[in-house]
């Protein structure tokens, strides 16, 4: 009876758990292949950053070059001025994108009219199933000095005497990106705060309104503590693409007269992978992005571990 007692007691081992749940696992083999094949097999090719790569040999014949181009890429000031555009862009349009969604998914909360809500909410995420390229083309049509639509607007209402040449001067570009992302996303990101929101307690907010509390207090002392945990992960998770800026809405805006703001790092990869043909050159600057991307990820998942908030791992 002991020895049925202690096998009952005992911890299953892995194989043992992986057995049991052998429908499970099966069911999750298709994606589990999907991830090696796509996002694991495709790290052999960073081994073309040690390299002096010609797509003409094959992998012995290739001529390896050490750190050699990490070392040209932070003695490259066109590289660093991409560093500083990427970073900037990227806190730019995540702490627009991150504020204006929190904010917004408070008020659409606070909507009475289902109907109105309902409105309101597809209006605000139908842009994100728009491409990139449509957006460019929206914001290059608004923006432009003839028949351009804000132009329009700020003559006639005589806050500027000439139309103003907004794609031409680096000044405004940061603030045209992070606006157009603000625009095309906020609706979409605010569809994970306004879930988080239905998941709490709705007792809460019948007890504080027997206190007396009414919608503002309700909001900062109820809904915000209540989507907390969602807003560490969606941080976090943020702080994760710190680099990744965008490529295509910089590409499509960007001209001669404002490429020392326009440029990003993707940008950088395609002009010496692709056009140039420097392969890998163009692998190591990929391959610094993402190992900063994941360095970032973990940094912050830990701060979040050490101040006992929700983490992603």
């Amino acid at each position: 009876m002991k020895q049925k007692a202690l096998s009952i007691n005992r911890e299953k081992t892995f194989f043992e758990k992986v057995l049991i749940q052998r429908q499970l696992v099966f069911m999750s083999l298709p994606i589990i292949l999907y991830i090696l094949l796509f996002s694991y097999v495709p790290l052999w090719g960073w081994t073309m950053a040690f390299q002096n790569f010609k797509p003409a040999r094959s992998f012995m014949q290739q001529e390896w070059a050490g750190i050699k181009w990490f070392q040209f890429l932070f003695s490259d000031k066109s590289f660093l001025l991409t560093i500083r555009n990427t970073l900037a862009m990227s806190l730019i349009n995540t702490t627009l994108g991150y504020i204006s969604a929190i904010v917004f998914a408070l008020l659409l909360n606070e909507v009475r009219q289902i109907g109105f809500k309902r409105v309101i909410q597809t209006v605000s995420y139908l842009p994100h199933f728009l491409s990139w390229v449509i957006v460019t083309g929206l914001v290059a049509s608004m923006l432009a000095v003839e028949n351009g639509a804000i132009n329009q607007v700020l003559v006639f209402l005589h806050i500027v005497d000439e139309p103003v040449l907004w794609l031409a001067k680096p000044n405004y570009f940061w603030g045209i990106i992070g606006v157009t992302y603000v625009w095309k996303e906020v609706g979409w990101n605010t569809i994970i705060y306004l879930a988080a929101i239905v998941g709490i307690d709705p007792t809460l907010y019948e007890a504080a309104e027997i206190d007396g509390c009414n919608r503002y207090h309700k909001m900062w002392n109820i809904t915000l503590p209540g989507i907390k945990p969602t807003i560490i992960i969606m941080l976090i998770m943020s702080i994760g693409h710190i680099l990744d800026a965008g490529f295509e809405m910089q590409y499509l805006l960007r001209n001669g007269l404002i490429h020392d703001v326009s440029d990003t790092i993707d940008i950088y990869v395609l002009q010496f992978g692709i056009n140039q043909g420097n392969y890998s050159l163009a692998t190591a600057a990929g391959m610094f992005k993402n190992v900063v991307n994941i360095t970032l990820i973990f940094i912050a998942n830990g701060l979040a571990k050490r101040a006992g908030e929700e983490r992603l791992i």
